[in-house]
Formats: structure tokens, C-alpha cells, sequence
């Protein structure tokens, strides 16, 4: 049989005339520094304190004190394409991440699937003498593959990382998340009641993972890719942290980009002469509000603040621990945000944002009522985009578009044994794709010609290692394309072309028209080597310039599979995992949402198929959502119930008259549509009829990113009467089968919206 290693001992007829031998271990090169990547989410660029917020990060002002601070590093403007190409230094569409992985799309840059040519910095270094750690979000696999009946390949340890503790998808509950460990889904170690919130559980994991590690081997270097759900919504926080904000952002976000632009200035974060883009017309001016409005929108960023500060505290853990034992001189700490600040709160932000993306109005009375649970474990809030705006000062626009606000975020380098502490500034242009080759080569490492026997392509991004050390070295990155989700954008030798195209359900203007031809694009020319901020266009001036840019990005695209080009979120679900008729067995891992049973909008019925003991049957037969929304079928008393759960604000409960027989026995529930969004319920014991009701109004689109589960509840309560795991009687739950009678009625603006919701 082959070996990795051909045998180099003797091997004689008796141990006296043989040799021994044993084959290398990997060994990282001669003085290989722990890598620690930390990648928030949705943080934009003025939000760190050292890049001009009053928000408190003292862990990661004191990097940048210590270390550099780069005031021109880019992403994609979106997680999931940040986070590939991050990890194997190639643009996001080569990737297939052109976008987020709930929005994939059928097409080579967008089918969420990362080629195994594409090999990952976890991949390289694992076989260089690393141990390889990733903790938080992952959101790479498929949507329809995070399933714990679906392939692992794309999972985490599937490439290249030993370990993995956090969750799969793109956003999760802070107090009640969806985790996975390795490649096994777990509950929460804790409640919220007893002190629970992710971030704090993560660097328990990380810690936990390190001290393995140094148990067995006390030199070997380890790459830890930290990526909390910190500060993607839902924003949650302990109260201390968001109380002691209080009253902090009365001033309103004019008022306070206003300082925020001041201290950016004073610390020479910003290139000489960079100005300050003006508010548009889209977001209010803050003495536009009502005292109401503000009282509430200033609560909503001092969740967002405290969410913040609660996530540079668990950093400064983590890295105490590194300190303790003596490696943090030696580690390279990279700090970044996948992209700018989110504006998906919307103008009036939420109390529960599953309001947004089932395109329900949300009620200020009722947000007015629930302030003081803001924050909190009851909650699923997002702070309005007038916020978000701030967030991202000096910059243009946000999230999800190209202008510099979604695209342009901080970046911090601190590597005392090999940078000292120069506490400077760097403002050389940088990619996410630069990351990775910058780290192989401070590591000392060359990019393989081959991973696991695939030869690799060639990488995408170029190593900014000399800027490190020379303030004037001139940047080597310097032409660079961008898209996301219709909206374009060109760098190239210091100018940008670029341009905005609105989202079917985003309109900030009644001019903004989503279905104009892209022939018709009004492209913005800027000289950002001169105007950061992208304050002049150019484009009437530099007709030629701007001709030029454009052809160029056309050409980009066509190099890095970025066509067919559209600003559609979803042009048509994935007919891979979806079908009509469903058999589940209690106790099977949650089934995310793009492949549990789509009942919204649709007549269906579920059967359950029980054997009742004689002490009676109680707990969960099959759930989806969370305390936001979903539905939970479920016994209670010995009877079978029905829970539906409007956007959190509205229970309808169907129970059974009767209670169920012993022995076997089928339940069923069946939905019939009366309306749009409302139908009848009916329970029957066999063909018995037990009960009856009406839901008023259901859900438009989506529960959330809480998945289903069969035979036990995951996560927050649907219904608060039946909180807690609740797994059904032992024995008494055989299978659930679910069948979709008709199809959905589709309404593609809202599917455009609820697609983003995971972003």
C-alpha cells in the first residue's frame, strides 16, 4: 500500500538487525507566528474608537496603538464573498460567492459552492505545521448543505480547520444560537437566565481549543479564525454593557458623524483634504424626528454600542489568555469587518426585524412599549439606517453597495516581535483578497501548486508585507473590480467609476428604477487617491477616463465568472432542495430553512405518528422559528396542540378537546388557506375531528434563520407556555410525515427581501 512517506529504517528478519524510523512531523517554518484573524461582522468603518467613534473598543484601540491601522483596506460589501475571499486570497466571484449563500444562483459565480481550486489559508497551513482553530460565524457551506444529513466537505473541518465551534449560517440569536461543534449540532451550555450570550461562550471555545493544543504541544503555532456574529443583528448585549450608554446618542446621527469626522481628522485616519459626504435625501435629519422617534432610535444605537463594546471586552479575554501564555508578543493579530455598516433596520429600524423582510409595518406604539427589552434575549432588533450611515463616516451609502460605505472598513495589524509598535497609519490601497498571501508570506510560506492532489489556480490578491514596514511604499494592488448584487464598481491606478443600482424592494428615491436597462446606468466617476470620501465626481469632466474604467470592469468580469450581471436577490430557488412530500424521524439534527417544508402561503397537513404510553405523551412533535415567529405542534396535557406565532406579537393556539388514546395513534393537523395570509386549522385523532381555529394572519415569507426540528424544540420558545427544549416522551413519537398541497402564492419582492435577511 502507498504511504506519504517511504519507509527509510531497515527492516532485517529479527529486531536485532533491524532500524527504526520514523517519518517527519509537518514543522511550521523557523519562528512562525500564532495568526489570529479577527473578522466582525457589519462593523463599519468609523465604529472602532480608533477610527473615530466614542464607542468604547479599548482592546482593539490599544492593537492599533500598539500596531498599524490601515485606512484603506476593502472588501466585497457583503459577508459571505468577504469571508471566501479572505480565506483563499481570490475574488469572490471565482469563488462562487458573488453573494450570500441563501441567494445562490445557477450560475459558476454564483452557486455558493467554493472550488476545491481554491484552496483556503487553513488548507496551506495545516500542512505547514499549524494547528487551525475556527470559532463564530461560517456562513460558506450551501444553504442547502448545513444540514447535519448533508455533506461536511464545505463544512469547516472539511476545509482545513481541526476544530470548529459556532454556527453555519449567516446570522444567528446571540442568547439562543444555532451551534454546531466540529461537525455535530449542540445546544447552549447555558440559558440566557443563567448568564448565556455567544461571544462570551466563543472565547470560552477558543481558550478551551488553545489549551488542548498547548497540552500536547507546547511550540506549535496555530491559526484561530475568530468571527463572532458581532455586530450582525439581532443586537444583543448583557444590559451593563448597553446602560452605560445611556443618553450617549441624544445628540442624533448628524451631530454625532459631525464628531466622529472631527476625530477622524485630528488622528490623521484620513488622507489630507478627504471631506465629509453630505447626509441623502433617503436618510431624515435627525431635528426632522419626533421626540418619540428619537428617544427610540437613540435606544437602538446604544444597544448597537453596547453590543459593540461587549464584543472588544471577549477579544481582550481572548487575547489575555494568548498573554498569559507568553505567545502574545510573538502572534499576529489581524482585526477587520466584512463590510461597512448595515442599513437592513430600515429608516424606522425594528424591534424584530423579521418585520423587514416579511414586509409588515411596524407599529411605534408598540416599539415605544417594548424599548427596555431592547438588547434583550425577548428581542431580535437592528437600529435605523440614519445609524448606519454615521457608522461609516466619511463615506458614502452602506452594506450591500459599492460606494465607498460598503465596501471600504478598518483593518488592524499587530505583530510586536515582528512589526515592534509604531502605533501608525497606513492609507496604501488593500484588498480582502491581499489578506491571505500577505500572511503566507510574513509566515514564510509559498502558495502550493497542488492541495490534496487538485492543482490550485493561481491566487488573486497581492501581498501588501511591504507596507508593513514603510509608510511611503506605494501600494501594489491597483486595479480591482467590485459587484454586488447589480451595483458595479472600478478601481483602478487611484480613480473609481462606480455606480448604484437599486434592489426591487430598496427604493430610497421615487427616481431610483431597479429595472432599468444597465445600458442605462449612471455611472460616478471619482480621483479616490484625491477624494476618499468620493465627494466630486468626475464624470462629466473625464468622459474618456470614465469610458476607460467602465470597459475595464467589463473585462474583469468576464475573468472572474462575475457574469450574467443582475440586482436580483434570488432569480429562481434551487430545485435541489425542495419537494413536496416529507418524512422526518424525532431526534434528526435542525433542518435549515431552505430545505425544511415550506408551508407559507400553501395549503398543507402534518401527520404524526404516535403510540401513546399509559402515563400519556407531552412534548415537541415538529417546530420551526423562534420566539420572533415560526410554529410549534407539540402535546401538552396529553392533547395535541397547534402554535402560530406572528412576528412575536400574535399567538394563535389550536388545541385538541380531547385527550389523545393510548396506543397507537395518528395526529394530524391540516391548513387551509382562507386568504392570502390567514387559514383554518383542523386536529384529528385518526379521522376523528378533536379541534379547530383560525389564524388571522400568517407569516409572508420567512420565520427567521431558526431552523426545524422534529421531536424536541431547539432555541427560544415559539410559544412562551412551552419554553424549553421540550423533547417528546420517550417511544412515543414514530415519524412526522408533511405534505404541501399547492403551491406557494409568490410574491417576488418580498422572496428578493427575505433572501437578504441572512447577510
Amino acid at each position: 500500500m502507498p504511504t506519504e512517506h517511504a519507509f527509510e529504517g531497515v527492516v532485517g528478519r529479527t529486531l536485532e538487525t533491524s532500524t527504526p524510523w520514523w517519518p517527519p512531523l509537518a514543522q511550521a517554518p523557523d519562528g512562525a507566528p500564532n495568526v489570529v484573524v479577527v473578522l466582525l461582522d457589519d462593523v463599519g468603518y468609523a465604529q472602532f474608537g480608533c477610527y473615530g467613534s466614542d464607542i468604547a473598543t479599548p482592546t482593539f484601540d490599544r492593537l492599533a496603538a500598539d500596531g498599524l491601522r490601515y485606512s484603506n483596506f476593502h472588501t466585497t460589501a457583503l459577508c459571505s464573498p468577504t469571508r471566501a475571499a479572505l480565506l483563499t486570497g481570490r475574488n469572490h466571484h471565482t469563488n462562487g460567492m458573488g453573494r450570500i449563500v441563501e441567494t445562490a444562483t445557477g450560475f459558476p459565480g454564483y452557486d455558493a459552492t467554493i472550488p476545491k481550486d481554491s484552496g483556503f489559508l487553513s488548507e496551506i497551513l495545516l500542512r505547514n505545521g499549524y494547528s487551525t482553530f475556527a470559532v463564530g460565524k461560517w456562513h460558506l457551506a450551501p444553504a442547502g448543505e448545513m444540514a447535519m444529513g448533508a455533506p461536511k466537505d464545505k463544512w469547516p473541518l472539511g476545509r482545513g480547520f481541526e476544530r470548529f465551534y459556532g454556527f453555519l449560517g449567516g446570522e444567528t440569536d446571540q442568547f439562543h444560537p444555532d451551534l454546531v461543534h466540529d461537525n455535530h449540532q449542540i445546544d447552549p451550555p447555558r440559558t440566557p437566565e443563567e448568564g448565556y450570550h455567544l461571544t462570551e461562550d466563543l472565547v470560552d471555545q477558543a481558550t478551551l481549543f488553545m489549551k488542548d493544543l498547548r497540552a500536547v504541544s507546547p511550540e506549535k503555532p496555530f491559526f484561530l479564525w475568530f468571527t463572532p456574529g458581532a455586530c450582525h443583528a439581532p443586537h444583543h448585549a448583557p444590559s451593563e454593557f448597553i446602560d452605560r450608554y445611556r443618553g450617549r446618542f441624544d445628540l442624533g446621527w448628524d451631530a454625532w458623524r459631525d464628531q466622529v469626522y472631527a476625530r477622524q481628522v485630528a488622528s490623521s485616519l484620513l488622507p489630507p483634504g478627504t471631506g465629509l459626504s453630505d447626509r441623502p435625501s433617503w436618510v431624515p435629519a435627525w431635528d426632522s424626528l419626533n421626540d418619540d422617534e428619537k428617544r427610540l432610535y437613540a435606544r437602538m444605537m446604544e444597544v448597537y454600542a453596547g453590543f459593540l463594546t461587549h464584543t472588544d471586552d471577549q477579544v481582550g479575554r481572548l487575547l489575555d489568555f494568548i498573554e498569559d501564555l507568553g505567545e502574545l508578543d510573538n502572534t499576529l493579530v489581524l482585526v477587520m469587518s466584512d463590510n461597512g455598516a448595515s442599513a437592513e433596520g430600515g429608516p424606522r429600524g425594528s424591534f424584530n426585524e423579521m418585520y423587514f423582510f416579511n414586509f409588515e409595518p411596524e407599529n411605534m406604539e408598540e416599539n415605544l412599549a417594548r424599548i427596555d427589552q431592547l438588547g434583550g434575549p425577548e428581542a431580535y432588533n437592528h437600529y435605523p439606517w440614519g445609524w448606519a450611515w454615521a457608522g461609516n463616516t466619511p463615506l458614502k451609502r452602506w452594506k450591500r453597495e459599492t460606494h465607498e460605505g460598503g465596501v471600504c472598513d478598518p483593518l488592524i495589524a499587530h505583530w510586536p516581535r515582528r512589526l515592534g509598535r509604531p502605533g501608525e497609519t497606513r492609507q496604501q490601497y488593500v484588498h480582502a483578497i491581499d489578506v491571505m498571501p500577505t500572511l503566507l508570506e510574513l509566515i514564510g510560506i509559498e502558495p502550493p501548486q497542488e492541495i490534496n492532489g487538485i492543482r490550485q489556480r493561481p491566487i488573486e490578491g497581492v501581498s501588501f508585507v511591504p507596507t508593513l514596514g514603510d509608510p511611503n511604499e506605494p501600494s501594489r494592488h491597483t486595479t480591482q473590480y467590485y459587484e454586488m448584487l447589480g451595483s458595479r464598481a472600478m478601481y483602478h491606478e487611484g480613480w473609481k467609476a462606480v455606480v448604484f443600482r437599486p434592489l426591487a424592494f430598496v427604493r430610497y428615491t421615487e427616481n431610483d428604477d431597479p429595472f432599468r436597462s444597465y445600458e442605462d446606468d449612471d455611472w460616478e466617476l471619482y480621483h479616490v487617491a484625491e477624494d476618499f470620501s468620493e465627494i466630486r465626481d468626475l464624470a462629466a469632466e473625464h468622459p474618456e477616463k470614465l469610458a476607460e474604467l467602465v470597459d475595464i470592469w467589463w473585462r474583469e468580469a468576464e475573468r472572474y465568472n462575475v457574469l450574467p450581471v443582475t440586482n436580483m436577490p434570488i432569480t429562481g430557488a434551487d430545485p435541489r432542495y425542495r419537494r413536496s412530500h416529507y418524512v422526518f424521524y424525532p431526534g434528526i439534527g435542525t433542518i435549515p430553512q431552505l430545505v425544511a417544508p415550506n408551508i407559507s402561503n400553501r395549503a398543507w397537513w402534518l401527520r404524526a405518528e404516535l403510540v401513546v404510553p399509559e402515563g400519556g405523551a407531552e412534548g415537541a412533535i415538529a417546530c420551526h422559528g423562534s420566539h420572533a415567529g415560526g410554529y410549534a405542534v407539540f402535546l401538552r396535557h396529553g392533547r395535541l396542540h397547534f402554535t402560530y406565532n406572528h412576528l412575536g406579537t400574535t399567538l394563535t393556539t389550536v388545541a385538541a378537546e380531547v385527550v389523545l388514546p393510548k396506543g397507537p395513534v395518528e395526529a394530524r393537523i391540516e391548513f387551509t388557506p382562507t386568504g392570502a395570509h390567514a387559514g383554518d386549522v383542523d386536529l384529528f385523532y385518526g379521522d376523528i375531528p378533536v379541534g379547530q381555529g383560525h389564524v388571522p394572519r400568517t407569516t409572508l415569507v420567512t420565520v427567521g434563520v431558526h431552523g426545524f426540528t422534529v421531536g424536541y424544540q431547539r432555541g427560544s420558545a415559539i410559544d412562551p407556555a412551552f419554553a424549553g427544549r421540550r423533547a417528546v416522551t420517550p417511544g412515543a413519537l414514530r415519524r412526522v410525515v408533511i405534505e404541501t398541497l399547492s403551491e406557494p402564492q409568490r410574491t417576488p419582492p418580498s422572496e428578493d427581501r427575505v433572501g437578504m435577511a441572512s447577510q
